[in-house]
């Protein structure tokens, strides 16, 4: 029995497969280097966003907060980040320690060296069209 076209055509439905997707093999490339493709985003936040509350760095990298906890207890738990108090805001800020900075230099020489297998066989202007749907989709 295939499945009905209208669900086959489900945006929803053909996100979620090609998250899990991505997800997986994001996750199995980064194995090695003891993160997930979740932390590896939040490394990214903390660096490129210094200074911005814990809620915020949530709020771009679109983790809910039990996610948003659980990645910065296991990223200090493994000596890659520190939280600390912004005085000036009254408020909770991450910043990455040496060992962290160190591995998320090597982690985006990774995944800019992903990028190209992920493109086999699409299009410049197909992976524009994606992102820009996706981001659409996802309130940006």
């Amino acid at each position: 029995m295939t499945m009905p076209e209208d669900l086959a055509r489900c945006l929803v439905l053909n996100t979620v497969a090609a998250s899990r997707a991505l997800l997986r093999a994001g996750d199995a490339r980064l194995k090695p280097f003891g993160v997930t493709v979740q932390q590896l985003s939040l490394l990214a936040a903390i660096r490129f966003h210094p200074g911005r509350p814990v809620m915020a760095l949530a709020q771009l990298i679109a983790l809910d907060r039990t996610s948003l906890t659980r990645n910065l207890d296991l990223l200090e738990h493994k000596g890659l980040v520190r939280r600390v108090a912004d005085t000036a805001n009254n408020a909770r800020v991450c910043e990455l320690t040496e060992q962290g900075n160190r591995l998320l230099d090597r982690l985006l020489v990774l995944w800019r060296e992903s990028q190209a297998p992920l493109m086999e066989g699409i299009s410049p202007e197909d992976a524009e069209t994606y992102l820009r749907v996706s981001k659409r989709l996802a309130g940006g």
